[in-house]
């Protein structure tokens, strides 16, 4: 018997997939089934806050930003549901991590359009800070060179700042489809990284593109955080930073915590597999925290910024249409 159990165990944690939700579910104790239902509720309740944001959102926001902020706010609640369904299926932990990547990855465009429409749109924009000069030596990658130009601010600076956050929304889909049909054949395995591996080629294109669309979002984020201070947008980009770290960031950690050896297995789960429900477990909870903080950040009210040029900016009275894009009516 002893035998036995000690030969399941060996297969359980050599195992090369996760096991089936059915035998998951079976080994799991009290404790564990609380787990579950206790982060499946705290999933429900996410998506509970969402519709109601966007219950209020088409009801107090301007037809021109309500997809931008609907957008946004989807975010850590779809992070949410693809971890749960990954924690309750362990076996489809890869395509829903592709679907919360491929879904990020439009976030992060929206988010450089939401801070544009903040100031009015593309020619308020314009017509603020030209002929100004953007400051490119930002993060994710070239924070450290000071010696790089400072480009004109025009509309074709603009465009390219737009080109650099859409590359990803365009390119991340065609990644994720063509790592299944790689997957498919056999060639894409997460636990192959080995150079002769797919997943390190597809894994190190998808980290550069996304770092190349991140650099534009900091560029206009720091031209922009003065004159948006009223409309929280450095809280808005703090939890959009919060977002893109832990979905990323942080089961990149797991994932090299289960390959050498210190997250061990626990049968009928390898150490890769737990390592992705312990990551799954965390970011439902994280999720679930960022949710209720954006309700609370999207949801302050403040007024519109005034024409470029107005002499008297405090004469103008705050707008009753836009609460959360800036206006006086107060939120539900």
């Amino acid at each position: 018997m002893e035998d036995a159990r000690n030969a399941t165990r060996e297969s359980a944690c050599q195992a090369r997939q996760a096991p089936f939700s059915g035998t998951l579910l079976q080994s799991l104790d009290l404790k564990g089934r609380y787990l579950f239902a206790t982060l499946t509720l705290m999933t429900l309740v996410a998506y509970l806050v969402f519709l109601e944001e966007v219950f209020y959102i088409y009801r107090k926001i301007p037809p021109s930003k309500r997809s931008i902020f609907i957008w946004i706010n989807a975010s850590s609640p779809v992070i949410a549901l693809t971890s749960c369904l990954g924690m309750w299926i362990p076996r489809a932990t890869m395509f829903t991590d592709f679907a919360a990547g491929a879904f990020f990855a439009i976030v992060i465009h929206k988010f450089l359009l939401m801070m544009i429409k903040e100031c009015g749109g593309q020619k308020m924009f314009l017509r603020r800070f030209q002929p100004g000069r953007f400051k490119i030596s930002t993060g994710p990658c070239c924070c450290c060179c000071f010696c790089l130009p400072l480009p004109h601010i025009t509309s074709g600076s603009l465009f390219w700042l737009k080109v650099g956050t859409f590359q990803l929304a365009l390119l991340q889909p065609v990644l994720v489809l063509l790592a299944i049909v790689l997957w498919t054949n056999g060639t894409y395995s997460l636990s192959d990284l080995s150079p002769r591996g797919a997943a390190v080629w597809l894994g190190g294109l998808g980290g550069v593109l996304t770092v190349v669309a991140l650099w534009p979002v900091g560029i206009l984020f720091h031209h922009v955080r003065g004159l948006l201070a009223h409309k929280n947008i450095s809280p808005k980009f703090a939890l959009f930073q919060f977002c893109l770290l832990l979905n990323h960031l942080q089961s990149a950690v797991f994932n090299v915590l289960a390959m050498v050896g210190t997250i061990t297995c626990s049968p009928p789960l390898s150490p890769s597999s737990r390592g992705a429900q312990m990551n799954q477990q965390l970011l439902i909870t994280e999720m679930f925290l960022i949710t209720l903080a954006s309700r609370v950040v999207y949801r302050k009210r403040y007024r519109d910024l005034d024409p470029p040029g107005d002499p008297d900016p405090g004469s103008r009275t705050p707008g009753p249409t836009d609460p959360a894009g800036g206006g006086g009516s107060p939120p539900l």
